[in-house]
């Protein structure tokens, strides 16, 4: 019995030494995977070479796994929708950090089998950046193209990078570029002028939007924000695009140390232009340069510079112009001569420098300084002679107005925002993070402007005085000012699961002051995300919020009328900001149809807005009455059909329906971006027989905008421009398709990544879509309205070589 005893002794102590032994002899591999722009990835998977074992990442991107000891070990790294990277470990210790960045993969999509769509918690969307290149627009490929056929937003016209979101003006958008908020030309009053974006989709990496509800780290606008965030290089790389209306470049480069990407420029419309009514010399010409560069001083401390130089340049010598327009059966004719010419010029200059410092692992700060920088000149004196006629007759009867007018302003803006912000963020763990922030701004605008019209209508002048001529129209305002904002907010994000399914929160406040108007806000921000455990396909979530729209320059310029009808722009230095109460509910489904995944979204939203300021719209002109007196709503549904209707390529389907409304003077109107319904469709194919053909379609169908005459408001009387409708189609051929994993090329063709050209037409169903009215009063003393047409069918060539 001793005997067996000690045996059993024995072999225990064998057994417990070679477990040990087998620990011993086992190495810990660790780390975190995050993107290109260095956000963690979830349920990436590590895998061991040549085992079985294998782990996903967190939420967090972190990972932890165990293996055996070897000489050599392979460690895989793959995620749907990034290339698979590998690291090789020469006789490992027995703890090993490993951090891997993955790539997105840029092969061609039908070699990717994508078996479920990301699921939206949160009031911010991320929108794939890949999609930008494919888009036939004006534009050539611009963000807020894109965002124009969601859901929610509808754009002003095919010249301009202004977009509306749910009923709000144009200026009620906030724009980030890596952190940093930007700001847009005031003096803009159409496409033709407006030029490039500010958003260089030749460098974005990462786009995050929200329709409303959005967090606190955010700042004081009423509708949306678009958060940009541009790519850092790991290596060489470049892109050249070319076409009838301009081109750009763009180059990166990256190591460990220091990476850096630039991008240039070049566009000129004056073909599309030429396709307006209006018949003239047209000279547009936009230049931008843009760079984004990082050094790392070690990997705790970094800093990054972001710059921007544009030169919207906009001349304009008309010659003549004519307007059919009316019904079948009562068609008027609308001619012009002109004579004189427009000289506009915006400049801007943007620059912000970050310092970026890892605290511990759970603690990251930044300390950003950013400056803007804008000089703007609007100067036109253009004058002409009229004929408005029963379309078709050539009798002197058939004249319903003729006259003279003569239009003059000479403009001068110059603005700069320079501001100083302090960041951070912190983990209390895994799954509960706290972010914070401290910001002061300080402004100053210096405004130089003068306006007249005058107008001769049949042979008296307007307005028609028995014993003097007066102009019809007249503005002046000289204004230097300079005002301090502050702001701080703090925000708790954390996920946590539970019997019942999976649950996202955030819920922050945000607090501003502003030194003009002496006014302090506070705005409290809360959402909630929840995925059932027992029905994983869908996702939930609501947000709401108190927002603010503090006022910029424009906002607050208040015209005062004197006896003689001159008006004079003074400063309210009693306005107050804007605010809009948000209720968001909405909900995801995803799905699997014809073998592919799919996702339907859709949002139910109510706001409550209180002292607003009234503005009507001229095209791209928002003119604001400077002063808090009406009051109103926006409600409305939006749908979106997301996937991949042909294997391997994105598209999607969006409509809405919203009712705004504002009491302007006692008077319930519409707003003036009231859009009551809105389509869009963005479409992409791959040919089966020939793959390195692809197929791009883009429509947008939306309601028209309330209209007013010139200096008149919604409550005196409007009418609704006719519903836009536009259509864009577009072919890309590859003549070097993107290298397959494991191809290689010899020659020329192995510096390059992919060449494609391409041909497009935009406004295919040649549908004259109005911009805004030139108004004319005949004989009678009767306006009529006569429409300013956009751009009509076009065509266009394009190349795009990515090396």
């Amino acid at each position: 019995m001793h005997k067996i005893r000690s045996k059993r002794l024995v072999t225990y102590i064998i057994i417990l030494l070679s477990a040990v032994g087998t620990i011993a002899a086992q190495v810990r591999i660790h780390g975190k995977i995050t993107d290109a722009q260095g956000e963690p990835i979830e349920f990436a998977t590590v895998r061991i070479g040549g085992t079985a074992i294998g782990v996903t990442s967190g939420l967090e991107g972190e990972y932890t796994l165990s293996c055996a000891k070897a000489d050599t070990i392979t460690v895989y790294y793959s995620c749907i929708g990034y290339r698979e990277e590998k690291r090789k470990l020469i006789d490992p210790e027995a703890d090993v950090t490993l951090n891997v960045r993955l790539q997105l993969d840029t092969e061609l999509l039908q070699q990717v089998e994508v078996t479920e769509l990301k699921k939206q918690t949160g009031s911010v969307a991320t929108i794939d950046a890949s999609q930008l290149k494919r888009s036939p627009d004006v534009s050539g490929g611009s963000v807020e193209s894109l965002l124009t056929t969601l859901a929610g937003v509808t754009g002003s016209n095919e010249l301009s990078s202004q977009y509306s979101v749910r009923g709000g003006s144009y200026d009620e958008n906030s724009v980030y570029i890596n952190g940093v908020e930007i700001y847009r030309p005031q003096l803009v009053s159409s496409g033709q002028q407006e030029g490039l974006s500010i958003i260089n989709p030749d460098l974005v990496g990462a786009i995050g939007f929200s329709t409303g509800g959005y967090p606190a780290e955010y700042g004081d606008k009423m509708s949306s924000v678009l958060d940009i965030t541009y790519r850092t290089p790991e290596a060489f790389e470049g892109s050249l695009s070319a076409s009838l209306m301009g081109g750009s470049l763009a180059i990166g480069q990256g190591s460990k140390r220091f990476s850096q990407l630039h991008g240039i420029r070049y566009k000129s419309n004056s073909s599309l232009l030429g396709s307006t009514d209006t018949k003239g010399e047209y000279d547009p010409r936009y230049f931008d340069y843009q760079t984004s560069m990082t050094y790392r001083f070690s990997d705790r401390l970094s800093a990054s510079l972001l710059g921007n130089i544009a030169i919207n340049s906009y001349l304009f010598t008309p010659v003549n112009r004519t307007t059919t327009f009316g019904t079948s059966s009562d068609a008027k004719q609308f001619t012009v001569y002109f004579d004189g010419h427009e000289k506009d010029r915006f400049e801007t200059y943007f620059g912000a420098l970050s310092l970026d410092y890892r605290l511990n692992r759970g603690t990251a700060l930044q300390l950003l300084a950013s400056g803007y920088l804008t000089n703007e000149l609007v100067a036109y004196d253009i004058s002409g002679e009229y004929w408005l006629d029963q379309a078709g007759t050539s009798d002197v009867g058939g004249e319903l107005g003729v006259g003279r007018y003569r239009e003059h302003a000479r403009n001068r803006l110059k603005a700069s925002v320079m501001a100083l912000a302090l960041k951070g963020s912190t983990a209390l763990n895994s799954r509960h993070t706290l972010t914070y922030g401290l910001s002061v701004q300080s402004e100053k605008i210096m405004d130089r402007s003068r306006e007249w019209e005058l107008r001769d209508s049949a042979g008296y002048s307007l307005p028609s005085m028995p014993d003097e001529v007066r102009v019809i129209y007249n503005l002046d305002s000289r204004h230097d000012l300079t005002s301090t904002r502050v702001a701080a907010f703090v925000q708790d994000a954390w996920k946590f699961s539970t019997p019942a399914g999976f649950v996202t929160v955030n819920a922050g406040v945000r607090l501003s002051h502003w030194s003009f108007n002496k006014e302090t806000l506070v705005s409290p921000r809360a959402s909630v995300g929840f995925i059932p455990e027992r029905a994983p396909g869908w996702a939930l979530r609501f947000a709401t919020g108190l927002y603010y729209q503090t006022p910029f320059y424009k906002e607050y310029r208040m015209p005062v009328t004197d006896a003689d009808g001159n008006q004079t722009i003074v400063l309210n230095e009693e306005i107050k900001s804007q605010r809009s109460i948000h209720f968001i509910a909405g909900t995801d489904y995803t799905f699997r149809a014809l073998n592919r995944p799919f996702k339907l979204s859709g949002e139910v939203y109510y706001k409550a807005m209180s002292d607003l300021v009234p503005y009507e719209i001229d095209n791209l002109k928002l003119v604001y009455s400077g002063r808090n007196e009406s009051s109103g709503y926006a409600t409305g549904v939006d749908f979106k059909l997301f996937g991949q209707f042909v294997p391997g390529s994105d598209s999607w389907v969006s409509f809405s329906l919203m009712k705004t409304s504002e009491t302007l003077h006692g008077i319930k109107v519409p707003r003036p971006t009231d859009r009551g319904y809105s389509f869009g469709l963005y479409f992409t194919d791959y040919f089966p027989k020939i793959p390195r053909l692809k197929f791009s379609l883009r429509g947008i169908f939306m309601q028209g905008l309330p209209s007013t005459a010139p200096r008149s408001s919604r409550d005196v009387d409007y009418f609704r421009m006719p519903p836009y409708k536009r259509v864009d189609a577009g072919v890309q051929y590859a003549l070097l398709p993107a290298l397959k994993e494991g191809e290689t090329r010899s020659g020329i063709g192995r510096w390059l990544k992919s060449v494609w050209v391409g041909a497009d037409v935009f406004n295919l169903l040649d549908i004259s879509n109005v911009a805004s009215y030139y108004w004319v009063t005949d004989v009678n003393d009767i306006q009529y309205a006569v429409p300013n047409y956009l751009t009509r069918r076009q065509f266009n060539i394009r190349l795009n070589i990515e090396f």
